[in-house]
């Protein structure tokens, strides 16, 4: 080190060591809820809210957004149920011939 530069020193931090006290913890009730545990109107509110936005997420993810698509689906639904009711019928039939 250079001779012209002061040696800097350290800093000196007084502190003292607090004990815990042995108090029992208190227990706060959540903000959206009453200290009964009967949830606030807008907490319920935006919970339906949550759950709503979800399923219209959902269901555009799943490709089924517009009414045509769900008229498309009900359809699909209709001629699987009438194919299997066609395919138990021939089964049927065949059991009956033997």
């Amino acid at each position: 080190m250079s001779d012209n530069v002061p040696e800097k020193k350290p800093e000196v931090i007084d502190a003292e060591i607090v004990e815990e006290s042995p108090a029992s913890p208190v227990e706060i009730p959540e903000a959206d809820y009453s200290e009964s545990g009967v949830p606030s109107f807008d907490h319920v509110r935006d919970r339906i809210e949550q759950r709503y936005t979800t399923s219209l997420g959902s269901t555009e993810l799943a490709g089924i957004g517009g009414k045509e698509d769900v008229a498309s689906l009900d359809k699909k639904i209709a001629d699987r149920d009438k194919a299997a009711k066609d395919k138990l019928a021939e089964i049927r039939r065949a059991m009956r011939e033997q």
